[in-house]
């Protein structure tokens, strides 16, 4: 089965996506590796989450609910994380798009945050355990 190698992003400002992303998958235990024209973050794995700047100015920002990007999810291990996690996107910049609450319509045990930058680009910090038997 073929497993996501990277996932590139565009964005219309590097350097102010750098101070938003950063700190967020930082604390998500990423490690930034700066490149001449783009910067990523990997967590030790192949998989790398790469930004690049805009080739068309004014293009963006992308918006949510129209054909491409919707969200990326990240499993976090404990509801308080994903608390940790929101706040740590608020204070770098990130909106709330949704604050941190359960989710029963996914399931019972379902607890998730949504933030967006400024370029649109939306992330989720979900907390999902698996079901455990009766």
């Amino acid at each position: 089965m073929a497993l996501v190698d990277h996932l590139g992003m565009t964005v219309a400002d590097l350097p102010s996506a750098i101070a938003q992303f950063d700190p967020v998958l930082t604390a998500l235990g990423y490690s930034r590796n700066d490149a001449e024209g783009s910067v990523s973050w990997d967590c030790g794995t192949e998989t790398e989450l790469i930004l690049f700047p805009e080739r068309e100015p004014g293009s963006g920002p992308h918006r949510h609910g129209r054909v491409g990007w919707q969200h990326l999810a990240f499993d976090i291990a404990t509801p308080d994380e994903v608390d940790r996690l929101h706040a740590i996107a608020l204070a770098a910049g990130w909106t709330s798009v949704r604050d941190p609450k359960p989710y029963p319509r996914f399931n019972e045990r379902y607890y998730a945050a949504f933030v967006e930058d400024d370029n649109g680009i939306r992330f989720e910090f979900a907390y999902n355990p698996p079901r455990t038997g009766a």
